[in-house]
């Protein structure tokens, strides 16, 4: 069972980068995550939720920016590989699985990525703009990574 949240905050990692790093440094912060004094400790720092909130933030204005890249274009989409497996290994130092909790953060992060892109065009097309989708996809994002953090073991 450690394995799902790590995929499941790898999926949200692929909706938005910087959203799921920031709940999960917050859960650390919190004492809700247990880290102990592992290479991951850092996101339970007094300063990290705040900073790591704050590139959320900006994340979620750039991403309503037209000349906003991508997701799926290589540096977009390994910005969010890389978070995934960060927030994957950190959920899975949580649930005492070190190997496994990076591998399937990375895999949820490209689930997240590709069905993300996919779901939230469908979306931009049955609104007739993009504007509405993207607003979804932050709400389940935040939602989201709230909630799987709110359980992390």
């Amino acid at each position: 069972m450690t394995l799902l949240p790590a995929l499941l905050i790898g999926i949200i990692a692929g909706l938005r980068a910087m959203t799921a790093p920031a709940a999960v440094s917050w859960a650390a912060h919190l004492g809700w995550l247990n880290l102990g004094d592992s290479w991951l400790a850092f996101l339970g720092y007094t300063f990290t939720p705040w900073i790591l909130t704050v590139l959320a933030i900006a994340e979620l204005v750039t991403d309503q920016l037209p000349s906003t890249p991508s997701r799926r274009v290589p540096m977009q989409f390994g910005v969010r590989i890389v978070m995934g497996a960060l927030c994957g290994a950190a959920s899975g130092i949580g649930g005492g699985t070190l190997f496994g909790g990076p591998i399937a953060g990375a895999i949820g992060a490209v689930i997240g990525t590709l069905e993300g892109a996919d779901v939230r065009g469908r979306l931009a097309r049955s609104f007739g703009q993009d504007r509405p989708a993207a607003l979804i996809e932050d709400a389940v994002a935040i939602g989201g990574a709230f909630l799987i953090v709110a359980t992390l073991p």
